[in-house]
């Protein structure tokens, strides 16, 4: 089995950074992303695209996507009016139409949202990928049909009835799903949301994990650093040292979603104990994972 990997870009946010870096200092988190006038960071919202997976066209997540109105989309620092990832997706042949297989790591909507057609005046919300099947968390799942007021604007409240009745939604509950089999192992952690589902493509001399927002770029690599959108920082802190550990020990790189420069890195940990992003890669384009 050859399996080639892509790194799509999706639209772009501006956030606080004070929200997106937890109990960490302006001081210390302004040297990793540097502000705005508004104290907003620079975010990427990145898709990973791994064609021949199990045979088929897999999309890890979708991103913001353009569903927002003009306003929504200002106040959450959406940089494009336009849907960038079917853009990105194009770039590289592809259609929304041919994905076989949507994973999500969970439902909030900048990982989500790309679900979505672009926003249009007078138009209610559509759902694309046509042809693919949707592959979520059962646990969170649940979180999304019935949110905790702390989040529940996290979530587009039109997406799961479309999800429901689109015949093709698989909620997973275990560390393999029915799409994908044995090519992708499911790891849960819940310090973010609960449920969260990050997705590890497995290969033999060492896969990539989907972190999602458990280490949402190069600079939360560090275990103590964490989001103020987490629910349980200490927990996910907690989750975050031992899935390193892990996926050190078995070389397995990581895939970042959110960061606006570095699409994926491998673990590195000083003497200290302190873990670190090495080989870089600001792209992938079509690197070949064999199994």
């Amino acid at each position: 089995m050859s399996v080639r990997l892509y790194s799509l870009l999706g639209n772009s946010q501006r956030l606080d950074g004070g929200a997106m870096f937890g109990n960490v200092p302006k001081a210390m988190w302004s040297q990793w992303l540097p502000a705005d006038s508004d104290n907003r960071v620079s975010l990427a919202c990145r898709a990973l695209y791994a064609d021949g997976l199990a045979g088929q066209r897999v999309l890890f997540e979708t991103g913001i996507g353009a569903f927002f109105e003009p306003k929504l989309r200002e106040r959450y620092g959406v940089r494009e009016d336009r849907h960038v990832l079917l853009d990105s997706l194009a770039a590289i042949g592809v259609s929304h139409e041919d994905i076989d297989v949507v994973v999500l790591s969970h439902l909030h909507f900048d990982h989500a949202g790309g679900l979505l057609a672009a926003w249009q005046q007078g138009e209610s919300a559509r759902l694309l990928f046509p042809n693919a099947r949707f592959v979520v968390g059962a646990e969170h799942w649940q979180r999304a049909i019935a949110p905790h007021p702390r989040d529940r604007a996290s979530f587009i409240p039109e997406l799961m009835p479309l999800l429901e009745r689109s015949g093709r939604l698989e909620r997973v509950d275990g560390v393999h799903c029915q799409a994908l089999a044995e090519t992708v192992r499911f790891h849960y952690s819940h310090g973010h949301t609960p449920g969260l589902m990050l997705s590890e493509i497995v290969a033999p001399a060492g896969g990539v994990l989907f972190c999602a927002d458990l280490i949402p770029g190069m600079a939360w690599i560090h275990v103590p650093v964490s989001m103020g959108y987490d629910r349980f920082p200490e927990q996910l802190i907690e989750e975050k040292r031992a899935l390193l550990a892990d996926l050190r020990t078995r070389g397995v790189r990581l895939f970042f979603t959110h960061d606006p420069d570095v699409a994926c890195a491998t673990i590195t940990c000083d003497a200290n104990g302190r873990y670190h992003g090495a080989d870089v890669r600001t792209t992938l384009n079509g690197l070949e994972l064999n199994g």
